[in-house]
Formats: structure tokens, C-alpha cells, sequence
């Protein structure tokens, strides 16, 4: 555990050192001379390589997609193949099926052999056994899109087409509320639970769920996080909330998964409905980013309302200025949420700062196993 304070400023002598420092780094002739230095020259070296791929990011990401649509690891799960082989079944020819295995090759998604052949990789290996990352890959040719101007998007010259993915996104608190049929929320919702299963598991992990006796998951989705909670905590009464649309299909895959009688299902919006209440646990799971301040403001009273005395919120998504996974909160999540039209990555502190302005108290940051991929802020309500 953690306690949660906000950021203080970047002042003193380590500030002032690093200014000076940022100023020469800018310098093309201080440049010159760290790359010829045998003391900086490595240095030097490895801050270009950062710079390029950062600019090469684009075509390093659709290289992989390359892969994940033609299937390229599944061919290759049994053991390697050659390149004739490759090309026939992802219907290439022959000289691009070698540049795209070259390009994989050259990014750690594929193993080039020296008989000729090609194997999987560590990243590779990595992809199949994370199908999550073929469905988040598969829709971002939504978010290229968006990003083909990224000035012209920040200027709001232009609207992104996420927000229709994601039809939610225009719900705010004053407006109507819901999002229409079962059809406008197949998609959201599909993407959502297949890549839910490593979020659920870590949130699980991180919080003693054992002690509490009835969870409420609130925009729960397609009751994913729900069945995996009912089959980790066996004692632990269960409610999933989601619009009524996205309940529906929570409902079928739970009754599929004989999880009915575990797990009931609410329709409802958080932002607009009262929540079920009688609950000593409340999990928010990638939830409060996909909203402002206000709107989350909006959720989070809804859930200090529901809960009993000494209930517990659980708030648990990916945060902005987490350590080792800054790029995946602050530059992937801001923009593609600055893209969707709505939310944005939060510090710890920050989720702190709203959940004691919403009556909660005692907010803690708990460690998880992987904070790329989710981190966990729990508080009381007294």
C-alpha cells in the first residue's frame, strides 16, 4: 500500500542542474561532440535510438498489425515455417511476406533462422497468449485516424471517431442518458471483455475481496469482472450495473456461464439512476477515466451513497504518472481518450483528491502486478 499525495513542484538544485542540462542537450554542436566522446558517446547513442523509434512508433505498430490480421503467429505457433509457406497462406507474395518477416523480425515479434526459416519470438509468443492484444490492435485503425491530424485534433477541428465506437462517450450528466440498442454496444462492450481478463485478475489480486461479504461492480460491462470474482470468492454476493443494453448481454454470457444464480445483473446509468444499494464493496473497472471531472464526481457520490457504513470503494484503471508506465497513461490513454471526446488518465492523487471531495476518506494507492496494465486506489466511506 500506498499513501496517495499530490505531486509537489520540481524545485531546488536537482531542478536547476536538469535545466541546465535539457538547454545543452538541445544544442546540435554539444550533441556532436557527446556522440564522439568515448564517455557520453553511448549515451548519446541510445537517446537517438528513443528519439527514432518514438518517430517511427506508426510503422512499428503496423507492422504488428500486419501480423495479427494475416495470423501471422498462429502460423508459426507449432514451430517455424519458410517463407514460401507463410506467403501462400496469408495470400502474399513471396518478396512482401519476407519484408514484413523481416520487419517483425527486426522488432522482436518473430525469430529469423538461419536456415532461412522463421520462428516465434518473444513478443511473438507474448501476442498469442494475450488475445487481448489482437482485439485492442484490431480496432485501432479507428484511433489512426483520429490521429492522422493530432494538431488539428487538439484544436478541436475535427471529431474523432472513437466517440462513435464508443457511443457512451456522449453521455454526460443533464443529457437524456443511455445509449440506444444492443446493437450500438456489441462492439464497445466485445472489446471490452476480451480484454478484461488480465485487469480482473490483477484487481483481484490486489484487494482482500475475502473480507468483504457483497460487491457491487458498477459499469461492469459484460459481467466479466463479475464471474471471475464469483468463481475466485465463492462466499461473495455479487451485482453487476451497466446500461441496460450492456446488462442484457452480461446476463446471457452469465447465464452461459452458469453464474446466474451468483451474479445478478442491474440495469441502469451511473450517471442518472441510483445504484443498488446494501453493498460493503464497490469496484469501479476502467471506469472514472472515461469521464471529466464533473461526470465522475457525478459517479463517485452515486457510490458513496450505495455503500454501507465502512464500505469500500475500489477504483481500478490505468493512472497517469505511474513509474515504468508513464507512456501508457499520459501519452497513450491521454490522447486516446482526448480522441474518444471524453475522460482523461489520472494520477493517484488526483482519483484521491475526487474521492475525498465525494465524502470518501483514508485513500490508498495498492500495488498490483503489472501497473501497465492497471492500478488500484481503494477509500472508505465513514
Amino acid at each position: 500500500m500506498a499513501r496517495l499525495k499530490l505531486p509537489s513542484q520540481d524545485t531546488g538544485l536537482w531542478a536547476r542542474i536538469r535545466s541546465r542540462l535539457d538547454r545543452a542537450l538541445a544544442d546540435p554542436a554539444f550533441q556532436q561532440w557527446a556522440a564522439r566522446s568515448p564517455l557520453t558517446g553511448w549515451f548519446a547513442r541510445r537517446k537517438a535510438r528513443a528519439l527514432f523509434d518514438i518517430a517511427a512508433g506508426f510503422v512499428y505498430s503496423q507492422v504488428l498489425a500486419a501480423c495479427i490480421k494475416l495470423q501471422v503467429f498462429e502460423l508459426l505457433r507449432e514451430g517455424s515455417r519458410d517463407v514460401d509457406s507463410i506467403a501462400a497462406e496469408t495470400g502474399l507474395e513471396p518478396a512482401a511476406a519476407l519484408r514484413l518477416l523481416k520487419a517483425a523480425s527486426a522488432l522482436g515479434l518473430v525469430k529469423a533462422l538461419a536456415s532461412g526459416r522463421f520462428a516465434l519470438d518473444d513478443l511473438g509468443a507474448a501476442t498469442l497468449g494475450n488475445p487481448e492484444v489482437a482485439a485492442f490492435v484490431a480496432h485501432h485503425d479507428i484511433l489512426y485516424g483520429d490521429l492522422a491530424d493530432p494538431v488539428a485534433l487538439l484544436r478541436g477541428e475535427r471529431q474523432g471517431q472513437l466517440a462513435q465506437f464508443w457511443p457512451y462517450a456522449a453521455n454526460r450528466p443533464g443529457d437524456d442518458g443511455g445509449v440506444g440498442s444492443n446493437g450500438d454496444t456489441a462492439a464497445y462492450s466485445a472489446l471490452m471483455s476480451q480484454t478484461q481478463a488480465l485487469v480482473a485478475d490483477a484487481v483481484l489480486e490486489a484487494y482482500p475481496f475475502g473480507g468483504r461479504k457483497r460487491l457491487l461492480d458498477v459499469g461492469g460491462g459484460e459481467g466479466d469482472f463479475a464471474a471471475t470474482a464469483a468463481q475466485k470468492f465463492p462466499g461473495l454476493r455479487i451485482t453487476s450495473f451497466d446500461l441496460p443494453s450492456v446488462a442484457e448481454r452480461a446476463q446471457a454470457k452469465l447465464e452461459t456461464l452458469g453464474l446466474a444464480r451468483r451474479v445478478a445483473v442491474v440495469g441502469g446509468d451511473m450517471l442518472h439512476d441510483p445504484l443498488p444499494g446494501g453493498c460493503d464493496v464497490v469496484t469501479l473497472v476502467r471506469v472514472l477515466h472515461d469521464h471529466d471531472d464533473d461526470s465522475a464526481l457525478t459517479i463517485l457520490k452515486a457510490v458513496h451513497d450505495a455503500l454501507t457504513p465502512n464500505g469500500e470503494i475500489v477504483v481500478a484503471e490505468p493512472m497517469s504518472g505511474i513509474r515504468g508506465a508513464e507512456p501508457m497513461g499520459d501519452a497513450y490513454f491521454g490522447f486516446y481518450l482526448f480522441a474518444m471526446g471524453r475522460g482523461r488518465p489520472r494520477t493517484p492523487g488526483e482519483i484521491a483528491d475526487l474521492l475525498l471531495k465525494t465524502g470518501f476518506v483514508r485513500p490508498l494507492r495498492l500495488r498490483t502486478p503489472n501497473p501497465l496494465t492497471v492500478s488500484v486506489v481503494t477509500a472508505f466511506r465513514v
